[in-house]
């Protein structure tokens, strides 16, 4: 049996950057990046379906092999946060526009799914998640109105979330291959730092507020919110390396905008 020779790389297209349309089309879809998550391919169909409108570009566009071949190259499993896939559709999608050989392009998949994902999770799960939550905590703390709890939580979170998307898109498709040297950016590398430090500090801040005012001016909860404290830090000490901060401060923040609403 004779084995199909392997694709040549094609062309380049001179397509520096994404027309407006394109751009806006595949932003929009990396928001259905999980949509087709799995065990098998993880991101991979999601990846797929966000580049699939850069690669219209491609010659032949949708008829053409080039498209069908990137198309179900970047198909296969793939596993990177969410919020920073759009660095690696950016950047795969250029390299498919230059005209990069697939086995490239395959080795450039594999190493850059790891880094995104770990740089992801320590900006987004460990620090920025963390800090919204407190920041809807003191809120609440100051006497803020549930609602406008729950708003500025939502508010604050998604403005991030949105920004770094966009950000990756852009940043991936204008360095390709190159896009490492973006995971260098100081945001990046500092940023879960710093908003650890921050949220920190406004943890001392944040907690103290929201359980004033929970227990009130009667302090007919103290011996209850003492006994609280108290279980916490026991599970704390017990399971706490098995429970993620992200998880924790979103469990604490609903407590108490729970227990403002019912009392």
């Amino acid at each position: 049996m004779t084995l199909p020779a392997p694709t040549q790389p094609g062309p380049t297209i001179g397509v520096r950057t994404l027309p407006p349309g394109t751009w806006l089309r595949v932003y929009l879809r990396l928001f259905a990046v999980q949509g087709a998550w799995n065990y098998e391919t993880m991101l991979g169909n999601g990846i797929a379906f966000s580049m699939e409108p850069a690669l219209r570009l491609l010659p032949g566009g949708r008829e053409g092999l080039r498209y069908r071949e990137a198309l179900g190259r970047h198909a296969r499993y793939f596993n990177a946060h969410p919020y920073l896939a759009g660095v690696a559709v950016g950047a795969l999608a250029r390299a498919e526009l230059d005209g990069v050989p697939p086995t490239m392009i395959e080795r450039f998949r594999t190493a850059l799914g790891g880094p995104l994902g770990s740089v992801g999770d320590r900006l987004v799960w460990a620090s920025w998640l963390p800090l919204c939550s407190l920041v809807a905590l003191a809120t609440f703390g100051f006497g803020g109105h549930p609602v406008a709890v729950v708003t500025i939580f939502l508010g604050l979170y998604n403005i991030g979330h949105l920004v770094l998307r966009a950000w990756g898109l852009q940043v991936g498709f204008e360095r390709g291959l190159r896009v490492a040297d973006a995971l260098a950016h100081p945001v990046l590398r500092r940023g879960p730092q710093y908003l650890g430090s921050a949220a920190a500090l406004l943890a001392g801040i944040a907690i103290p507020l929201a359980a004033h005012r929970v227990i009130g001016e009667g302090r007919a909860l103290a011996g209850e919110i003492i006994l609280m404290a108290i279980v916490g830090a026991m599970l704390l000490a017990r399971f706490g390396e098995h429970m993620e901060g992200w998880r924790l401060s979103l469990a604490f923040l609903t407590l108490f905008v729970l227990f403002s609403v019912i009392r």
